[in-house]
């Protein structure tokens, strides 16, 4: 966590082809320290506050199918689409080796 950010949240997956876990994203609250100075408000009553930034990026995708090819493949080498992504698979649920 950076010397400025608030709060950070670092999500993770286990790689079991590797035997650890791997960082996909993170998000980071800098509460005001970003902002002050650049983006001063005032609340209802005129008092001067500044707003919070977040940061987040974005999930490191090459890392999330690996995993999940790994985690849901079959000894057949044909994979299991996991119940929560299927409906972004068109229904599919299995991935048959060609």
């Amino acid at each position: 966590m950076g010397f400025s950010a608030a709060k950070c949240y670092d999500i993770e997956i286990w790689a079991p082809g590797l035997g650890r876990w791997l960082e996909v994203s993170s998000v980071s609250n800098f509460e005001d320290f970003q902002a002050a100075g650049q983006h001063p408000l005032r609340d209802v009553s005129g008092k001067v506050k500044f707003v919070h930034t977040l940061n987040g990026s974005g999930v490191a995708l090459a890392r999330l199918i690996a995993v999940i090819l790994e985690t849901y493949q079959n000894a057949d080498g044909s994979v299991t689409i996991p119940v929560a992504l299927r409906s972004y698979m068109g229904g599919l649920e299995r991935i048959e080796k060609p």
